[in-house]
């Protein structure tokens, strides 16, 4: 198993594998979970998939197995910042603008955690082993990028999986159904040592 943080930057060094997380993405989130997301050649994507963010890709001879994207608080592409913000903001209709419980920061050292995601393949004996390559590069990734805190929209249990591993990830928003899921904004620092 091996785990890469893709950007633009480097991409053309990785083969397939940019593409194949956006696949495995489309698998996760409209075929099995049921979003409207814009789509192409089965492939997911949307606004904040931009050369300003990085992609976090667990995978084995090039299935991607789980991932997530990073995306700075600071950036804007038109009239779109970051999902959380846009969502309180209002500019986006299937993220209610309440997930927050305080003004959603704009700031270089907060960075957006968001389309995280573990592949229906990966069997459940190995579902806690992947979700820690995922969380650990994650964080090595982000502290890379000069953050000092994630903000991001996790499934209502996930900060109980967090802080088992040793992130320090605290609820930022009441629980909200979205998508057929109870998910919850959290903050996570990037300040703890993981286990």
């Amino acid at each position: 198993m091996e785990v890469t943080t893709l950007s633009y930057d480097n991409i053309h060094n990785h083969g397939m594998l940019f593409a194949n997380l956006f696949r495995a993405r489309h698998k996760t989130f409209i075929r099995m979970a049921g979003w409207d997301l814009p789509e192409a050649d089965g492939m997911e994507f949307d606004q904040y998939d931009t050369p300003a963010s990085r992609w976090v890709a667990v995978h084995e001879r090039g299935e991607v197995l789980a991932g997530v994207r990073l995306t700075p608080t600071t950036h804007r592409c038109g009239i779109y910042s970051y999902m959380i913000r846009d969502a309180q903001r209002g500019l986006l209709e299937t993220i209610p603008d309440t997930l927050l419980n305080f003004p959603a920061p704009v700031d270089p050292n907060i960075w957006e955690s968001s389309r995280v995601f573990v592949s229906d393949a990966v069997p459940a004996g190995d579902r806690l082993r992947v979700q820690m390559q995922l969380i650990h590069e994650m964080v090595i990734s982000a502290r890379t990028l000069g953050a000092t805190q994630l903000l991001g929209i996790i499934p209502e249990h996930s900060p109980r999986l967090a802080r088992r591993v040793g992130l320090d990830c605290q609820p930022a928003g009441p629980v909200l159904d979205m998508g057929g899921s109870r998910s919850v904004c959290v903050t996570i620092s990037m300040a703890t040592k993981l286990h």
